[in-house]
């Protein structure tokens, strides 16, 4: 930190002071430098509009007495507009238009109005108050009616995207269900098919055993699968939602050949089995981010790389667009790596997605592996080198 401030601090203080420094500047012009009580006057003016946003109308009351005595008009005008802005009944701006009016047509001294006569000159005088009084009101009333108008847009675009996210992360969790279905059953069905073998082995046999061994394995895999899912409900998504079924590290070719971008894939072969939800989070990771190159940075270039190390781990990197990338960018509201995170989170696994400082973008996502392999083996707890 350097003690410089911040460019919306400046803004801010400089908003707040224009309006006072306006204010005084008329003031002094219209008064003189002299030590009179018009210029007083002005200065006191001045300083109320230091509580135009929290108390406008002490505003309006204290830039009053100049109006009238000092004939000074920056000050209460002002004010008046932050009335109309910043508070919601219009009775309280036409009150505060009239009073300005009032003070501003008013002769000073107070004699002087004995000598006001129903000519034009008196009545171009009152229109000319009133009109602008009016004006500062009507100039308040309709930025407060755009201010809430943003505000409004504001809230129901937020509205807007919070539906949409959930819509995707429904779509995702609905996805993730049918995954879980088709994985518990095609074990348990393998299960159940090694326990009729083993009934109808002898005991002692060792095929018996290795049966047994077996069913042990499938099922700490099947109950390791459902603990990687939990939580996931089959909430109401898209029926005809697509997906690939049983893709997993081993499509990763096909999918890099298929998308039509140029690729660098360098995948290593996990050491021990993957959970099958595991597999398809990285497929569909690597999916995902090919189809947004595709989408947002035509003609870069990109890296998938695969490794398992303390987890697997999924990185996919694009550089910037390249300069034929002329065409308009396809919009996207990059809900599809909402739905990766939440994918990932289910799964235990942590996702990051930025722009890359090349001018590219990254997408890393890890996977925890879940259970020892057969034999007892692990992933290498080694840092995966980047």
């Amino acid at each position: 930190m350097n003690g410089t401030p911040a460019p919306g601090a400046v803004r801010r203080i400089a908003s707040g002071a224009l309006p006072v420094l306006v204010a005084l500047v008329d003031g002094l012009v219209v008064n003189g430098l002299t030590s009179g009580h018009g210029t007083w006057l002005a200065l006191v003016a001045a300083g109320a509009l230091l509580l135009r946003r929290r108390a406008p109308e002490a505003a309006v009351l204290a830039g009053l007495p100049g109006l009238y005595l000092g004939h000074i008009a920056f000050a209460p005008l002002i004010a008046l507009y932050c009335v109309a802005v910043r508070r919601g009944p219009a009775l309280v701006g036409v009150a505060g238009a009239a009073a300005v009016a009032v003070a501003w047509f008013l002769p000073h001294p107070a004699a002087g109005i004995s000598s006001l006569a129903l000519d034009r000159e008196t009545a171009l005088l009152a229109l000319d108050c009133c009109g602008v009084a009016a004006g500062v009101v009507v100039l308040g009333r309709s930025v407060r009616s755009r201010q809430e108008r943003l505000r409004a847009a504001t809230a129901r675009r937020a509205w807007e995207n919070q539906i949409l996210t959930e819509r995707v992360l429904a779509t995702e969790r609905n996805r993730l269900a049918r995954e879980m279905h088709d994985v518990v059953a095609h074990k348990v069905s393998l299960i159940s098919l090694q326990a009729g073998a083993l009934r109808v082995g002898r005991p002692g046999d060792t095929d018996v055993r290795a049966t047994a061994r077996t069913i042990h394995e499938l099922s700490a895999q099947t109950l390791t699968e459902l603990r990687h899912l939990v939580g996931v409900l089959r909430a109401a998504g898209d029926p005809d939602a697509q997906d690939t079924p049983g893709a997993g590290l081993a499509d990763l070719t096909a999918l890099v050949r298929d998308s039509g971008l140029t690729v660098d894939l360098d995948v290593s072969v996990p050491p021990v089995p993957v959970p099958e939800p595991v597999e398809r989070a990285a497929y569909r990771t690597v999916q995902e981010a090919l189809t947004n190159i595709s989408k947002h940075a035509p003609g870069a270039r990109a890296r998938v790389r695969v490794r398992c190390a303390a987890g697997l781990h999924v990185e996919v990197h694009n550089t910037a667009p390249g300069r034929l990338a002329a065409r308009p960018p396809i919009p996207g509201g990059g809900h599809g790596l909402v739905g990766l995170r939440e994918r990932a989170h289910l799964l235990g696994g942590d996702f990051h997605a930025a722009p890359a400082p090349d001018g590219g973008f990254t997408v890393r996502a890890v996977f925890p592996v879940g259970w020892t392999g057969p034999g007892g083996h692990r992933p290498p707890e080694t840092a995966w080198d980047r």
